[in-house]
């Protein structure tokens, strides 16, 4: 018989994930919870259709900006309220700065800025999303945070007129109800998002 590792923080990420989905952050108590698991249990319960069988990707949806985006959850490690945000000289103005998580220090990064879009100021509201990559992580910041959605891939559009330029690069598709899926991948992997210049 074969051992098989589990992969406990995955699980405890998916969990956290599903709490977000479930309450939309707003911390709702376990019988509301219990009510809406058992809703989507018997959802699940019914035959597969032909969009059940299409090819699928769970994204967990934010705004900014009045704007509403996505990021596959496989890239994300957690979604948490932004703190103690410590601002760097010398860096990239889309760089809002550092944030202590845990003991590592996490560069947060202002979509807003990085896309050109309105800015509205921080607020006690702001949330950062934590995507982690095999050697890099990275926090996002978002206004509000929407939950986990189901996409099919075949549903994506390729973008829109609006959706230009530094935004472009990093779409994955728009969804019908306009809601831009980013590709989770190429963020961690841009080095202008990454914290690499020295005072001089």
């Amino acid at each position: 018989m074969t051992s098989r590792t589990i992969d406990w923080e995955a699980i405890h990420r998916r969990l956290e994930l599903a709490a977000i989905a479930i309450t939309g952050g707003n911390g709702h108590g376990p019988e509301e919870v219990r009510r809406v698991l058992e809703a989507r249990a018997r959802a699940a319960a019914h035959p597969p259709t032909q969009a059940d069988e299409a090819e699928q990707i769970e994204i967990l949806a934010f705004t900014i900006a009045g704007e509403t985006y996505g990021v596959e959850t496989h890239y994300v490690r957690e979604a948490c309220q932004l703190k103690d945000l410590t601002f760097l000289p010398c860096t990239k103005p889309f760089l809002a700065g550092v944030m202590n998580r845990r003991g590592q220090v996490l560069a947060i990064v202002d979509l807003r800025k990085f896309f050109e879009l309105p800015a509205r100021g921080l607020t006690e509201l702001s949330r950062v999303i934590v995507l982690r990559g095999s050697n890099s992580e990275l926090g996002l910041l978002a206004d509000t945070i929407e939950g986990v959605r189901t996409v099919i891939v075949s549903d994506l559009q390729e973008g829109l007129p609006t959706l230009t330029g530094i935004r472009e690069r990093f779409l994955k598709g728009v969804t019908g109800q306009m809601l831009a899926v980013l590709e989770g991948g190429r963020l961690l992997m841009d080095a202008s998002l990454k914290i690499n210049e020295q005072v001089d």
